[in-house]
């Protein structure tokens, strides 16, 4: 009897450990989210994709460009802030949707996919 309530209380033991350590990865894979990224897999990476080649379907079918083009390379962040917020051809603009701080840091983090 007492070989079985200490198998038990090591198996709740090495659980409890296991799960411990999970949260804990998890918590920290979510503070290492850049900023911007979650807005932007939210609301650009269907069109835009992951890497921001633009190479997704919707995103071949509305022709949206490339981030890390030399010409859009180029363009400066307020002219990337523009489009975000007035949008342009078939990209609905995000003035209403995102906040200037969210907009900020969604120009960064697409910066950031060309470095990589």
């Amino acid at each position: 009897m007492k070989l079985r309530t200490k198998q038990m209380v090591g198996s709740a033991l090495v659980f409890a450990v296991a799960l411990l350590a999970t949260s804990w990865t998890f918590s920290l894979s979510a503070r290492a989210q850049a900023p911007g990224e979650a807005v932007y897999k939210a609301k650009c990476v269907g069109c835009h994709g992951a890497d921001g080649a633009g190479a997704t379907a919707a995103g071949k079918a509305t022709k949206a460009r490339d981030f890390c083009a030399d010409e859009v390379k180029k363009e400066s962040d307020d002219e990337w802030t523009s489009i975000i917020v007035k949008g342009r051809n078939k990209m609905p603009g995000y003035d209403k949707k995102l906040t200037d701080a969210e907009i900020r840091e969604v120009v960064a983090y697409i910066r950031s996919l060309c470095k990589k």
